[in-house]
């Protein structure tokens, strides 16, 4: 009952943004996000249905900074290698100057961009989990090798499909912190997740039902930062959990933990412990 369930993935991500028409053309036109909605001062994108990002316009916030607590980068996963090379190709047409890398992380191939307000973004894809070197404490074996975007490309983008048949989801979230040490208490001792890699003080990355990881956190440019300032950026992180047993269950454990919750009968919130604030529902919701 520590532990969270085994079917537990991350639900969309809400970014705090100066200029919403050019954010959501990018994630729109750029990335090729679908529009879902979009009402005033408030935008939802997703792909296949499944919404990925609330893009929220808050002109009174100061910009994000650096060495802070906050957003590292959102991920979103692809179902394969096409589709992931449509989407990275469509970016590099839209915006070409926001690539800022590629990686072989041995469980999964990814593409870096920052998109216009300099909120870090990870297109990436999945290598089957069974071609995983798992250790025998059940953590991962996580590397960052070589990937040559070009070669990705010209290799995955004539088989890519018709944008009617991408879907992609939120793979994962990676956080700035300002403490590996209590990220892990936090995200691990208290919230349930699983520890897949660690790389000493400087990054952590856990999940929940064996996944590479569903939350990283790094301290590659926030060492020793304290709670967050209202910024734009990271507006919240959503979790979704199979059932509202599995949301009381851990309700419980944070408050067993002394942290404060609150809960409107379907969505738990709460803040980590550097005021990031996340949401957790059940999947019926």
């Amino acid at each position: 009952m520590d532990r969270l369930a085994q079917d537990t993935s991350m639900g969309d991500v809400e970014l705090l943004v100066r200029d919403l028409d050019a954010v959501l053309t990018y994630y729109a036109d750029g990335v090729g996000l679908d529009v879902l909605r979009h009402d005033g001062p408030e935008a939802v994108l997703g792909r296949g249905g499944e919404q990925i990002m609330r893009l929220v316009q808050r002109s009174d916030l100061p910009e994000f900074q650096r060495g802070e607590a906050g957003l590292f980068h959102t991920a979103i996963l692809f179902g394969d290698e096409a589709s992931l090379a449509r989407a990275v190709a469509s970016v590099a047409r839209f915006a070409p100057r926001s690539f800022t890398g590629s990686s072989d992380h041995l469980v999964s191939q990814a593409f870096y961009f920052d998109d216009p307000e300099g909120n870090g973004v990870e297109l990436y894809v999945d290598r089957p989990r069974e071609q995983w070197t798992r250790h025998a404490d059940g953590s991962v074996e996580m590397a960052t090798a070589f990937l040559d975007p070009n070669a990705f490309l010209q290799t995955h983008l004539p088989n890519a499909p018709q944008p009617a048949a991408d879907g992609a989801v939120i793979g994962h979230v990676h956080l700035q912190v300002g403490d590996i040490a209590l990220a892990e208490q936090f995200y691990s001792g208290v919230l349930g997740f699983d520890v897949m890699a660690r790389y000493g003080s400087q990054a952590l990355f856990v999940a929940a039902g064996g996944y590479h990881h569903h939350i990283g956190m790094n301290t590659w440019n926030s060492q020793g930062a304290g709670p967050r300032a209202a910024s734009l950026g990271l507006g919240q992180v959503s979790i979704e959990l199979p059932t509202t047993d599995d949301v009381d269950a851990l309700r419980s454990r944070l408050r067993g933990a002394g942290v404060e919750t609150r809960h409107d009968g379907q969505t738990l919130r709460f803040d980590d412990p550097w005021k990031t604030l996340i949401e957790v529902f059940p999947a019926a919701a």
